[in-house]
């Protein structure tokens, strides 16, 4: 059963209602952050989502909206509050990634993606928790401490984009910014009952300015609602030569194609990823069920799983690199601070030789192109976020799954590796409880730039599973 919610009505409508209001004058940007902050007073004790605010700046840019409107657009915001990850730099506010070592810093600039936001309406209220460095699917670290879920503020709310997810849930934003490597968009997504989908590489913006031709680390949009993610991603989308990999706005919009769903798309239904990774037995369950639901609305179902071989070592082998050039690049007096589980990444990092690396990217293509295939003959893959339900706050990450042993606290978001290395996009959708009554998610994979396509068969799955978006009061256990 749904939880109780005791928050205002302005706080628990869509985006996408809220948007309409803004647009026709019949709600203003200054009343929605004052709703945004109240929700956020009376949630954050209990779930430490969203640690540091900024109203101050948040009202100033409603009074500049007021003069100075926003860019139309499909993706045009009007001035709804958003949340913005504490990776991402937002000017003039604290951005700590997590770590101690960057407790104090304030950057005086914001990040390309934050901007085109901005200017297409967004308002932000406030920078979402973290893992240090956003590494690990459980949110915590060193300068706020854990974020808790707020199904049952005993669990983690999954990471690292968990703070965001969060906060969406008991309703303190209507939309949220995330990052994704190995899951970390799609994991709280499905740990707390929203949707999180991870964009292909340069969609939503770019790299920072040192990894500016990275492929792996992406933003993307959360929201409680597939239009309303769809709708974030309009307002994402844009090139900016800041950002080398970033994407024009295409012809039609994303939240166009998500009101034009319909059922009748073919998929591949891999429980497992064809034995790759471990699913435990409520999680089948409740995959197929919701398999048996989309089915009902007449879509073709096929359980098949794409070739997986070598996707575990050219992952860990291309993450490992990637923490090595860049958390591993930062100052010592940074480094020192770092949490075992991120040295530990990094070590293996810089122990690479130049032919582990090759081999990863050799064995990167050859799995893109066999997926690519694969994909020929279906239209999404479903499978699992993750093989088990929400752990609790304080364990950093399974040491097992269904019996099988984890290596280390990647190897249990196995699930997240496929979509990462192949650079598709991939979505989480709410698709029941548990039996203790926590949210689970259901991962969609779609085709190579296949994004609107993706949100359409996501839609369909929302529709048919009717798990709802009503935000909710923290259950304190």
């Amino acid at each position: 059963m749904r939880p109780p919610y005791t928050g205002s009505d302005l706080a628990a409508m869509t985006a996408c209602e809220v948007t309409g209001l803004l647009a026709r004058r019949e709600v203003s940007p200054q009343e929605l952050i004052e709703a945004s902050l109240a929700r956020t007073a009376d949630t954050e004790p209990a779930i430490n989502a969203m640690p540091t605010l900024c109203p101050d700046r948040a009202r100033a840019h409603a009074e500049r909206l007021r003069t100075a409107p926003a860019e139309a657009g499909p993706g045009c915001l009007h001035g709804l509050p958003v949340s913005i990850k504490d990776l991402t730099a937002v000017a003039g506010v604290t951005l700590t990634c997590g770590t101690p070592g960057l407790a104090g810093f304030v950057p005086a600039e914001s990040d390309p993606l934050v901007e085109r936001m901005e200017a297409r309406g967004g308002i932000v209220m406030g920078k979402t928790n973290t893992p240090e460095f956003g590494a690990g699917g459980n949110t915590f670290n060193a300068v706020f401490g854990p974020t808790r879920n707020p199904w049952d503020t005993g669990l983690n709310p999954g990471g690292s984009s968990g703070g965001a997810a969060a906060g969406l849930a008991a309703g303190q934003v209507w939309l949220a910014e995330g990052s994704d490597h190995g899951g970390s968009l799609r994991t709280p997504a499905a740990y707390c009952g929203i949707v999180g989908l991870r964009p292909s590489p340069g969609r939503a913006g770019g790299g920072t300015r040192e990894a500016a031709f990275g492929l792996e680390g992406v933003h993307g949009p959360m929201a409680r609602t597939v239009e309303d993610c769809a709708l974030l991603l309009d307002t994402m989308t844009g090139f900016d030569p800041r950002q080398p990999l970033s994407i024009a706005e295409p012809a039609h919009p994303f939240r166009a194609a998500v009101q034009e769903a319909r059922p009748g798309f073919r998929v591949a239904f891999a429980p497992d990823l064809g034995g790759f990774a471990p699913v435990e037995a409520e999680v089948r369950d409740m995959l197929a069920a919701a398999m048996q639901a989309l089915e009902g609305t007449g879509t073709l179902i096929e359980e098949a799983a794409p070739d997986t071989s070598g996707l575990y070592e050219t992952y860990t082998t291309l993450r490992a690199f990637g923490q090595a050039s860049g958390p591993g690049q930062m100052p010592e007096a940074v480094q020192a601070h770092y949490k075992q589980t991120l040295r530990d990444n990094i070590a293996a990092g810089r122990a690479l030789t130049v032919d582990d690396v090759m081999r990863a990217n050799r064995a990167r293509s050859l799995i893109y192109h066999r997926t690519r295939e694969f994909l020929l003959r279906y239209d999404v893959i479903a499978c699992p976020v993750v093989g088990l339900p929400a752990q609790p706050c304080e364990v950093e990450y399974p040491r097992s799954v269904d019996g099988r042993p984890m290596a280390d606290y990647v190897d249990w978001l196995r699930f997240a590796y496929l979509a990462t290395m192949c650079t598709l996009p991939a979505i989480s959708v709410p698709i029941g409880l548990t039996a203790a009554g926590t949210p689970m998610g259901l991962q969609l994979i779609g085709q190579p730039r296949g994004e609107a396509a993706l949100l359409a068969a996501a839609r369909v799955l929302e529709q048919a599973v009717g798990f709802g978006h009503r935000p909710i009061d923290p259950v304190t256990r």
